[in-house]
C-alpha cells in the first residue's frame, strides 16, 4: 500500500516522514527504509533505519526509482516499510511519470507486502485525480 504526503513547500511533510520513520522503527518486525534525495535526513532519522541517497546512486528519474526500490525489494525481503523523500522532485518533477511510478509501487507493495510513503511537493488543489486515492 502506497501513501501520499503532498504539499507545497515547508508543510510539514519532511517532519510528518521523519515521525513515521520512527514509528514505524517502533513497531516494525523488520527493517524500515528511507530513500532521500540528498543527505539532508542524516541526523534526522534513527541509525536503525537504512537511509539512502538516490543522488550518491545516479537515480534521478521516476523509472529509475522504481528499479531502485524493486531491487532492494528483490535482494531483502524483511523490507516492512519503505519511505521516500522528495519523490516527484527525484522524479524531475514529471507528473505523468510520478503517477506511473506511484501506481508501480502500490502494485509492488501489495505483492510483497510492505508499507510505502512518499512525500510530493506540489499543491494537493493541484493533485492528478488518480493520485488522490493515496493521500
Amino acid at each position: 500500500m502506497v501513501k501520499l504526503i503532498i504539499g507545497v513547500k515547508v508543510t510539514g511533510k519532511t517532519k510528518t516522514l521523519i515521525e513515521m520513520v520512527h514509528t514505524a522503527l517502533d513497531h516494525s518486525k523488520g527493517k524500515v527504509v528511507c530513500i532521500e534525495k540528498s543527505n539532508k535526513l542524516r541526523y534526522d532519522i534513527n541509525y536503525r533505519c537504512r537511509l539512502v541517497e538516490a543522488d550518491e546512486y545516479f537515480v534521478d528519474d521516476a523509472q529509475s526509482l522504481y528499479g531502485f526500490v524493486a531491487g532492494m525489494v528483490a535482494s531483502d525481503h524483511d523490507i516492512t516499510d519503505l519511505f521516500i523523500d522528495s519523490g516527484l522532485k527525484i522524479a524531475n518533477d514529471d507528473m505523468d511519470a510520478f503517477v506511473k511510478l506511484i501506481k508501480e509501487l502500490d502494485v509492488l507493495s501489495a505483492k510483497h507486502t510492505f508499507n510505502c510513503v512518499v512525500t510530493a511537493s506540489y499543491a494537493v488543489e493541484n493533485c492528478p485525480d488518480t493520485l488522490k486515492d493515496y493521500i
